[in-house]
């Protein structure tokens, strides 16, 4: 934009089946008549209209296969509203989505051909498990020494759905062959930003975004994060690495995800914001009285005394909830170019 904002609005679990005759989950009594998969569009129709994103995010269980009589149509009316609105949007699969008429595979590849979808099937020519494993990439203002240039890099990552390993149980995982695209990614996308004109001094900021939290998620106490823990954390119960390689690639700043419907915070670890969206569709588990919501991330841009546009100065995180005010709650700075480079001090909340 030409205040050098870029938007994002993170939309996680909606859960989607059939519209009017699916009822909603874990409401007030007051609320179930009538409640269905209509309210989950209603509450996207009103955040894409107060936050007026510049890109959309659906991190997974976007729809809920088992409930849903076709995996297409319900796939359709999900998204419908960003679509409606003609922004540009980009997608994931999380553990539900292929539990109807579609695979996995079919779910990936129906996305990838929807309109306005920035979402990908899979990187060319790479062999690599799942399916959605891609990069988007955000240029500086139009006009700009940096207009050509990546300022923001964002990759989105398969995390799977269940394992499949007969002596591991529980969820899925990113895999190896993941970790090694994205380390190839990032490292190229580095190289570029600070080698090739203008250079720049240092890398610029990623996001990551992914349906299932890794197991790093559980190392935070209600002291050290920004918002609630209600539930456990549904990791897979291994470790892939997945974490260690984002510490060593250096860009990411944050990590989305979803899954856990009723755990909305962001905790910093090893440099890393990492961050919850809280259940955003009325058609999932929740908590009856604790609002649904969806996240939004701010990136600024900086500016020089001169008035030239530079690379990302800040990253802000803020939520909204699905109440009569379309409540913003626990607003934070997740990253200040200086403020946390390795080593630095963690003094960058808001």
């Amino acid at each position: 934009r030409e205040g050098g904002m870029f938007k994002v609005l993170q939309v996680a679990d909606m859960h989607y089946a059939d519209g009017r005759s699916t009822a909603c989950e874990d409401v007030l009594p007051e609320q179930v008549a009538g409640c269905s998969d209509l309210n989950t569009t209603a509450f996207l129709y009103r955040v894409l209209r107060a936050e007026d994103p510049d890109l959309v995010v659906f991190t997974g269980d976007n729809i809920y296969g088992a409930d849903s009589t076709d995996a297409a149509k319900s796939m359709d009316a999900a998204i419908a509203p960003a679509i409606a609105m003609n922004l540009p949007w980009a997608a994931g699969i999380g553990n539900h989505d292929q539990e109807g008429t579609l695979s996995r595979e079919g779910v990936m590849q129906h996305l990838v051909g929807m309109k306005n979808t920035l979402s990908r099937f899979n990187p060319e020519g790479v062999e690599i498990d799942g399916f959605g494993n891609y990069n988007l990439e955000v240029g500086g203002v139009e006009g700009t020494l940096l207009a050509n240039k990546s300022v923001l890099n964002m990759y989105f990552l398969d995390s799977g759905d269940y394992s499949t390993v007969p002596s591991i149980p529980g969820y899925g995982w990113i895999k190896a062959s993941q970790e090694a695209w994205f380390r190839k990614t990032s490292s190229s996308l580095q190289k570029n930003y600070t080698s090739q004109q203008p250079s720049q001094k240092e890398p610029a900021p990623a996001l990551a975004y992914f349906h299932i939290p890794l197991p790093e998620f559980s190392s935070f106490t209600a002291s050290n994060f920004t918002g609630v823990k209600q539930e456990g954390i549904s990791s897979p119960s291994i470790n892939s690495g997945f974490f260690t390689t984002m510490v060593e690639a250096g860009d990411v700043k944050a990590a989305f995800i979803g899954h856990d419907h009723i755990n909305d915070f962001c905790g910093k670890l090893t440099g890393i914001q990492l961050c919850y969206a809280g259940g955003f569709g009325y058609h999932a588990y929740g908590k009856a009285g604790w609002s649904r919501r969806a996240r939004v991330v701010s990136v600024q841009l900086e500016k020089t005394e001169s008035g030239e546009w530079q690379g990302v100065k800040s990253i802000k995180t803020w939520k909204r909830l699905d109440d009569q005010h379309l409540t913003t709650i626990d607003s934070e700075v997740l990253w200040n170019r200086g403020s946390n480079g390795r080593g630095g001090k963690d003094h960058d909340r808001s």
